[in-house]
């Protein structure tokens, strides 16, 4: 599987400086990072070309040591591999010449204050986010109490609202009406396409932003999904044949995550129940855990 982002992109998100945008679109394969030390000696054995390639502090000062024709020559054999990209660390500058050979063959260079380590970190984690396997499901994603919790439900059924009454109470808005699901490393992570970020659509009202009404402290860019709960008119739920002690699951991208129906209707305090949801649901986890079992005489 490959993707392809732009170089603009890959500046916001990680925060990096292009020092050269060259092709302007970077394509990743793997998630995988290399150190180039060998090959700017002239190395190309089982040379991983196909990632991105990060030049720490070494790495640099090498370049600038070497004699100018044995650099051009290096240079040319590095980036006619086809690399995706390369990254300077420790706000490092590389000589001029390389961005000129950069900009021959279309390789983005970008510029980053964080050590090699750190920002191979980053990139990895950037790269398997883009990578992973993803849907868009209609629904609110919420945090209470650190756990991110799915609501699910017909159209009009208030799910905005009550995410407005959690957000009053205290609790974290992460996406409102569409939820782009991603599964990494086993975990579904959900977060709000981008330009539906922080925005809240309110029946009566129109589209809010929560981040301006109540601070930056009331949203989360995303969140792994625990529960999910799906709401149902009272008249659905009570014709159904699953009681409420029994464990439910909902599968999504192939993973299976505990879910419950609750019942919508009039005079019912929805966005209290789900707080309460969360609550039992926490306390189940907790009941469940290593140290809850011990024993002291």
């Amino acid at each position: 599987m490959t993707v392809t982002v732009s170089v603009k992109e890959i500046s916001e998100q990680l925060n990096f400086e292009v020092l050269e945008e060259a092709g302007s679109v970077v394509e990743f394969s793997t998630d995988e990072i290399n150190r180039p030390g060998l090959q700017l000696a002239g190395y190309y054995e089982q040379f991983a070309k196909d990632r991105v390639q990060v030049f720490g502090g070494a790495e640099l000062q090498y370049l600038s040591d070497i004699p100018k024709g044995v650099f051009e020559q290096r240079m040319e054999n590095f980036l006619c591999q086809n690399i995706p990209c390369i990254v300077c660390t420790r706000d490092m500058l590389p000589p001029a010449e390389l961005l000129d050979f950069a900009v021959r063959y279309g390789i983005p260079v970008f510029k980053t204050p964080l050590i090699p380590d750190a920002a191979s970190h980053e990139i990895s984690k950037y790269i398997r986010h883009k990578m992973a396997p993803k849907i868009l499901i209609h629904g609110v994603l919420v945090d209470l109490f650190g756990i991110g919790m799915l609501l699910r439900g017909e159209s009009g059924m208030g799910k905005s609202e009550i995410a407005l009454e959690l957000i009053h109470s205290g609790h974290r808005l992460v996406a409102d009406d569409v939820v782009e699901v991603r599964k990494v490393g086993g975990r579904l992570i959900g977060r709000a396409p981008h330009p539906t970020q922080y925005l809240l659509e309110v029946r009566g009202i129109g589209i809010v932003d929560v981040r301006c009404l109540y601070g930056v402290g009331v949203v989360i860019q995303e969140k792994n999904i625990e529960l999910i709960v799906d709401l149902e008119y009272i008249e659905t739920y009570n014709r159904r044949e699953i009681r409420d002690s029994e464990e439910q699951y909902a599968e999504i991208l192939g993973t299976n995550v505990r879910s419950t129906v609750l019942p919508v209707s009039p005079g019912r305090n929805i966005a209290v129940l789900i707080e309460v949801l969360a609550r039992n649901y926490r306390l189940r986890g907790i009941d469940r855990s290593p140290a809850s079992q011990l024993r002291f005489k």
